[in-house]
């Protein structure tokens, strides 16, 4: 009985040790592993310190708030889509590619977006379309958009901000525009666009191009009527030339 029970007990051991050797030997298996399909919820590229790189997600597990990336919160704000979000050497959010599409009762809504992020800012270059239905109506454009961001931007500072100034505003809308102000002059906030190419919200297809305040200056477009035109704008929004000239 003795030499049994010995026995069973150094088989146990040896089996165990059998186990780990194999599991540890097939995971550290040197060259790439291939597969003919996989199904995943969510995968995360990192560096070999544990840097996240990019992230590539479904819906469910989009980062909006609840968990951290490199030690940094993420955006509570950011509603989930399935998509890719980048990240430089530094672990700080650089862009992504975003897209999302649903039936509604009068319609539906779709949309695709891929962005490119000033370094610890926000989008610089866009490249978005949009597909909204509502009842007999449907707007559909894509535009390739490049704005300008504030110089001191920071993007957990602009987080701190937009939450003072929600704060602000519950109390007081006016004295929230006036400090959003104070900081956009500082260089903390703000952002405008710059240049956009596609269709624009009045259906027409060309080439927009804005001050350093955002207004409108010059505009090289076809209409939906399918008239060309080139129109100028001083610093109020006023056209002070157009091509060809409106007859009167």
């Amino acid at each position: 009985m003795n030499k049994e029970l010995v026995f069973l007990r150094t088989f146990a051991a040896f089996t165990a040790i059998g186990l780990i050797i194999l599991t540890t030997t097939a995971f550290k298996k040197s060259g790439n592993q291939r597969f003919s399909e996989i199904d995943v919820e969510r995968i995360n590229i990192v560096e070999k310190d544990g840097t996240v790189k990019m992230i590539i997600t479904n819906v469910e597990r989009f980062p909006n708030g609840t968990d951290k990336i490199n030690n940094r919160p993420t955006n509570a704000d950011r509603k989930k889509r399935s998509g890719m979000l980048f990240y430089n050497e530094d672990g700080i959010e650089a862009g992504g590619f975003i897209y999302d599409g649903k039936k509604k009762e009068d319609g539906h809504s779709a949309g695709l977006s891929l962005t490119y992020d000033q370094y610890d800012g926000d989008q610089v270059m866009q490249l978005l379309t949009q597909d909204v239905e509502q009842g007999n109506q449907r707007f559909v454009s894509s535009t390739l958009a490049f704005n300008d961001r504030p110089s001191k931007e920071s993007q957990l500072k602009t987080k701190e901000i937009m939450k003072e100034l929600e704060d602000i505003r519950k109390k007081d809308p006016k004295a929230m525009k006036e400090k959003y102000n104070e900081y956009k002059a500082q260089g903390l906030i703000g952002g405008v666009p710059r240049v956009m190419l596609g269709k624009s919200r009045s259906q027409n297809n060309g080439l927009f191009l804005f001050d350093d305040k955002g207004m409108p200056r010059a505009m090289f477009y076809v209409d939906k009527e399918n008239n060309a035109k080139l129109d100028f704008f001083d610093d109020k929004g006023n056209t002070i030339a157009s091509f060809p000239e409106k007859k009167n």
